[in-house]
């Protein structure tokens, strides 16, 4: 059977933002209790700016509001969290970042820099693997 509906729960990260600063949009925690990957998506739209860059960066930690969070080792990380990061010139780009850690939570930040325009964003995370299946 081709169904993977029912193997996976889609998580909201970053509701839909428009950033127009060098604020950080900080992501919800995502608890991967029950779950064995998670896959994070980040969704880009037009960005205004000329020269905004914005970095992502993912962390880990096993507090439920990630006291002593650390940054997730390179080695933990399918993908790159340089090749997940985007430019202003990555509009209507989707990025994607897999954790395969060993931690329970884990957070997504992304922090643009150079940024005086309109950069709409949003990222979700993508449970997988789950202990129970099917997922409701």
């Amino acid at each position: 059977m081709r169904d993977l509906i029912h193997s996976i729960k889609p998580t909201k990260v970053i509701a839909p933002i428009v950033v127009s600063d060098n604020t950080a949009a900080v992501g919800a925690i995502v608890d991967r209790l029950g779950y064995d990957s998670v896959s994070y998506v980040i969704q880009t739209g037009v960005l205004a700016d000329a020269d905004a860059t914005f970095a992502v960066l993912l962390e880990e930690s096993d507090a439920s509001d990630m006291t002593g969070a650390a940054a997730v080792a390179d080695a933990d990380l399918l993908g790159t969290e340089a090749a997940a990061s985007f430019t202003y010139a990555d509009d209507g780009a989707v990025k994607t970042l897999g954790y395969i850690g060993s931690k329970r939570y884990t957070r997504l930040t992304v922090t643009p820099t150079g940024n005086s325009g309109s950069a709409p964003i949003s990222a979700l995370a993508i449970l997988g693997h789950p202990a129970s299946a099917p997922v409701t």
